[in-house]
């Protein structure tokens, strides 16, 4: 293997094992996709109560989700014709969250919500109550 050959394959495969933080951080850099999975941090939803919940036209959660999904921080089943997503370790996603609220400046009682989930879902989706 030529010298050139191999600094080639050293680069190629430095950037292949950045592709799944990659992904993470994409799945993460869209307003959009953080207020879905704030919203799916109460528990299971199918795209329907998405929609209704958030106000978001049916195309637009489907992409989000499926993007989500890629990025595999949301997982789906089957129920009937429907598919219920929810995320895929929420324990991880909410320390990941709040780590970077805490990067950025903005205290713990800040919400990237569009509304109050405990008064809708009864269940605290902040910094502090995922500690707990």
């Amino acid at each position: 293997m030529t010298m050139i050959r191999q600094v080639a394959d050293e680069r190629h495969n430095a950037v292949e094992s950045h592709a799944e933080a990659a992904a993470l951080f994409h799945g993460l850099a869209d307003p959009t996709r953080l207020m879905i999975l704030a919203h799916l941090r109460t528990g299971e939803h199918k795209v329907k109560e998405l929609t209704e919940h958030l106000g978001l036209a049916q195309s637009t959660v489907s992409a989000h989700l499926s993007c989500l999904r890629d990025c595999g921080l949301v997982t789906s089943r089957a129920q009937g014709r429907a598919s219920m997503f929810s995320l895929a370790n929420p324990r991880l996603l909410m320390d990941l969250l709040c780590d970077a609220n805490h990067y950025i400046g903005i205290s713990d009682d800040h919400e990237l919500d569009t509304h109050d989930f405990t008064e809708v879902h009864g269940s605290d989706t902040s910094c502090e109550g995922a500690k707990r």
